[in-house]
């Protein structure tokens, strides 16, 4: 087996793990670092994704990297525009050379006697098992499962003669020209793929057990052009960014705050929207808040356009079972069909499925809360990256990122080797997550499963961009619910025996 002696470790080259690289190289120039990425090219779930029309759903402005301006113009954007991105990114910052590819991490040990984690790896290339010792390691792996996406099992499916599809796993060169197509699901890869595919099929359904509110946004607005035409562009980046977070941050305060006046502004815009086709708004009428769920934003109203122009519709039902030729629901109607894409969601997991262990005992991190939002319970030298709910990822992979690097530069400073969170006195909110404040199906699945919120801070996750700033990048390090340790003194050196004539 081979082994191999680290400083930061790295787990994931996403979005997440890309701005840890470069965070590192620019706050933390002498500390050294290395990625490990089960797959062949970073990218994360914007290089596994492949469906048609695939694009952010958060303006890039705050979906893009704090370091690195985003220049176009457009909000929102496609997939193979956030590759280039991303691979911009890492290119400038020189962290292709960090990245180990195809390496699966299976499990990670810390060795208090040794003061390093011990991770567990295959070199999926070679088969051959690779054990890595790191002083840190960063979890950036995200917060599902990339093999498999969540796809319940339907009555009678096999009896269908078409296609079923999850749009994790995309054919290549599909071709949907002339068919009909229903589309299992109302959440962001919905709505995306019903304008997308509408011009070359034949007629395409929508779905859906329950509606979602669906907010349209213009995919350019004039004040970004003038910024971006008038001002330098980093500047001109920093007032965009500014702008389109605060007003994520006063659409989701506002939303908690007064959830039916947003509720009747939001339906109000929808029925707007279906002016021009025969779409009932009750297809448009969600039974929770808003914020309660994910809201679902499209660009310029491309997925009421499809609708208006009448190749595709929606449909608000249960499935009884799958037939032949479609899908026959809970109400007797029957949606023919030659694809059904099943966009049912994601399965849910924490840390890349890494099995974690201390000390070789097994850690239930759903027994565990998180401190500051960045670091697990108990877990020495460890970082945990997990995006926010409802603004953009990266936003908080920046954050989580700036605070690891003080933390680290904090270390060196004063002569800390271990650094750990933990409390005997705040305890876990029963039933409420890190994830937490959403009931979405994807997570109700696993909230038995998720680390747990405490009452008060640090150990509760306010989803507050502008608390966590102050938190994470400006706040002392050293705040009480962190406990440092210096490095054990070096064992001595066995004394050599004499050899005996």
């Amino acid at each position: 087996m081979a082994i191999f002696d680290e400083d930061i470790l790295i787990i994931g080259a996403g979005l997440s793990g890309i701005s840890a690289a470069c965070h590192l190289k620019k706050e933390c120039p002498t500390r050294k670092f290395t990625i490990l990425e089960r797959r062949t090219t970073i990218g994360g779930t914007w290089d596994l994704f492949r469906y048609p029309g695939i694009r952010s759903d958060s303006d890039m402005f705050s979906f893009g990297f704090k370091f690195k301006p985003w220049k176009n113009a457009h909000f929102f954007s496609q997939g193979g525009d956030i590759r280039s991105y991303v691979h911009e990114a890492a290119t400038e910052n020189k962290v292709f050379d960090h990245i180990r590819f195809q390496r699966k991490v299976s499990d990670a040990n810390w060795d208090s006697e040794a003061q390093r984690w011990v991770i567990n790896a295959v070199n999926e290339a070679t088969g051959e098992p690779e054990q890595y010792r790191a002083k840190f390691m960063m979890a950036c792996a995200g917060y599902y499962n990339y093999d498999q996406g969540y796809r319940p099992d339907f009555p009678g499916e096999k009896s269908f003669k078409g296609q079923i599809i999850h749009p994790q796993h995309w054919p290549e060169n599909l071709d949907y020209t002339g068919k009909k197509v229903v589309v299992i699901g109302s959440g962001a890869t919905a709505v995306t793929l019903i304008p997308s595919m509408v011009d070359k099929v034949e007629h395409i359904t929508m779905l859906q057990r329950s509606p979602s509110y669906i907010f349209s946004l213009p995919s350019v607005d004039a004040l970004t052009r003038v910024l971006q035409k008038t001002l330098p562009s980093k500047l001109a980046y920093k007032l965009n960014r500014t702008r389109t977070i605060g007003l994520a941050h006063f659409m989701f305060k506002a939303s908690k705050s007064k959830p039916e006046v947003v509720r009747r502004f939001l339906i109000a815009m929808m029925r707007r929207q279906l002016k021009g086709s025969k779409v009932d708004i009750k297809h448009f009428t969600p039974n929770y808040m808003p914020w309660d769920q994910r809201l679902c934003l499209v660009p310029d109203g491309d997925f009421f356009k499809a609708l208006r122009g009448g190749k595709a519709s929606v449909a608000t039902d249960t499935i009884k079972q799958f037939v032949p030729n479609g899908i026959e629901l809970s109400s007797g109607e029957v949606l023919e069909a030659d694809i059904i894409v099943t966009a049912t969601g994601l399965n849910v997991q924490m840390v890349g499925g890494m099995k974690i262990s201390l000390d070789e005992t097994p850690v239930n991190l759903s027994e565990k809360m998180f401190y500051k939002s960045a670091m697990l319970q108990d877990l020495p030298n460890a970082a945990v990256v997990l995006g926010y709910t409802h603004a953009s990822w990266t936003l908080k992979s920046d954050l989580v990122s700036g605070f690891v690097c003080r933390l680290l530069n904090h270390m060196d400073k004063k002569g800390h080797a271990v650094a750990v969170a933990k409390t005997d006195t705040v305890q876990p909110v029963e039933g409420f997550t890190v994830l937490g404040g959403l009931n979405s199906g994807y997570l109700k699945r696993v909230a038995d499963q998720l680390p747990r919120q405490g009452e008060t801070h640090p150990w509760h996750n306010r989803q507050d961009y502008y608390h966590d700033t102050k938190t994470l990048l400006e706040d002392p390090v050293d705040e009480p619910g962190l406990v440092f340790q210096a490095a054990k003194p070096a064992a001595p050196a066995k004394p050599k025996l004499k050899a005996v004539a």
